[in-house]
């Protein structure tokens, strides 16, 4: 796209609290300069002829508020800059990354450098990083988390499991991490046991060992009580997957903020064949009835954020059989289309509810400003919802991970244009 345009008549969404509205907008050398008849305007100074785009949509950009990313700096593995590529070509503004890092867990000052934590906020894809909870991952000694916090750190996490409860109570007392996010998931990793989707009928005729339910509710249950406890702390739960869980959060009177994976609002263990790598998820796969209770959940705000939770792998790992593969999947540039066509296009959800979903929501979890558009900035994206494409790991924008979803598959919807750099 040429990147000095008048977009008219097109649809605006401004940010939250806003609704969709038909307007113009110009964009003039990737900044977004004007909008309606001040942009006809300065178009006009500028010799620019209106280009139609009634059925796109200009918008804020979007937040993922915690992927994976293991080898940032080298390789042939997907880096910090293949990941800014990814990510703006998916329209994603601001990526938070968990600490596991396949050379050493951010778990200290030392480790959150090379990031570029002071990027350029108008112009660039922004990676913010969780500062780990423990010493290296191991759930059985705390980190300095005064240190990580005061080196740019934007909360603290572990990994994709709960951190033992005994531990992480401690780390509330000492409150070291004051007002600042703790992120953790609800999942018990005993209970699980070698089960890789949730129990039900469908993963006894696929031949999958079964996660029960108690994985995710039971520990979720310790930690609604920890928030209740500790109400001076910001506690945030990572990929709730279950109905149940929703039922548990839906009976608290100030829930904490959580995310779902965004993959949990498209698949079931119904909709898979066996061979499909979409299986292979944390937290497991359930049925129908939870996917239709998260999509509700998330749209009535008693779960905050939709996440992308990328944990990129790379061909070696997909030749693994499923119950030896890592588990996770890859692909930023998937994620708004396919919402788009799962959920707003039959109408089940309003442009700004998938942009809450996808962009003010993470922001609140990870306790950032909300983005929004803004003369004179390059925060922006452009969805044309018609425009088909096929996804192919040498699509523009993929990123270098194997796991991306649905290789092959026609998918209409795409991010056209973003004024971000990489």
């Amino acid at each position: 796209m040429n990147d000095t345009l008048l977009l008219d008549p097109v649809r605006i969404l401004r940010g939250p609290g806003h609704s969709v509205q038909r307007g113009a907008v110009l964009i003039h050398q990737g900044v977004l300069v004007g909008f309606d008849d001040q942009a006809r305007q300065q178009a006009l100074d500028l010799g620019i002829k209106a280009s139609p785009a009634p059925d796109q949509l200009v918008a804020p950009c979007l937040v993922d508020p915690h992927s994976i990313l293991e080898t940032p700096f080298s390789g042939d593995q997907e880096t910090a800059v293949s990941l800014r590529h990814c990510a703006a070509a998916g329209g994603y503004g601001q990526i938070a990354l968990l600490p596991r890092s396949s050379s050493s867990w951010r778990d200290c000052p030392e480790r959150l450098q090379g990031f570029s934590l002071d990027q350029d906020q108008t112009a660039s894809v922004r990676l913010h990083l969780w500062g780990g909870f423990s010493r290296g991952g191991k759930a059985d000694e705390l980190a300095p988390h005064g240190d990580l916090l005061e080196h740019g750190a934007i909360g603290l996490a572990d990994d994709d499991a709960m951190v033992p409860i005994t531990l992480l109570e401690r780390g509330l007392l000492l409150g070291e991490m004051g007002r600042c996010p703790v992120l953790v998931a609800p999942r018990d990793p005993d209970l699980q046991g070698e089960g890789l989707v949730r129990e039900g009928v469908e993963t006894l005729r696929a031949g999958w060992p079964a996660d029960p339910i108690t994985s995710e509710t039971l520990p979720l249950s310790q930690l609604l009580l920890l928030h209740q406890r500790h109400p001076e702390r910001q506690l945030r739960l990572m990929n709730l997957s279950t109905a149940a869980a929703v039922q548990q959060l839906s009976g608290c009177e100030l829930p904490p903020l959580s995310s779902v994976s965004w993959w949990h609002l498209l698949t079931d263990r119904s909709m898979l064949a066996s061979s499909n790598p979409g299986w292979r998820v944390c937290p497991s796969l359930g049925g129908p009835g939870d996917r239709q209770q998260l999509i509700q959940a998330v749209q009535q705000r008693t779960i905050t954020a939709v996440a992308v939770h990328a944990v990129p792998l790379d061909a070696e790992d997909m030749l693994l059989p499923g119950d030896q593969r890592p588990a996770g999947l890859s692909g930023h540039h998937v994620v708004l289309p396919a919402l788009w066509n799962a959920l707003v296009r039959p109408g089940r959800w309003t442009v700004e509810d998938l942009w809450q979903a996808l962009s003010f929501g993470p922001s609140a979890l990870i306790d950032q400003p909300s983005e929004q558009l803004e003369q004179g900035s390059r925060r922006w994206l452009l969805f044309d919802p018609d425009q088909g494409w096929t996804i192919s790991s040498h699509t523009p924008g993929a990123p270098r991970a194997a796991n991306i979803p649905w290789l092959g598959r026609e998918l209409q919807g795409r991010v056209v244009a973003c004024g971000l750099t990489c």
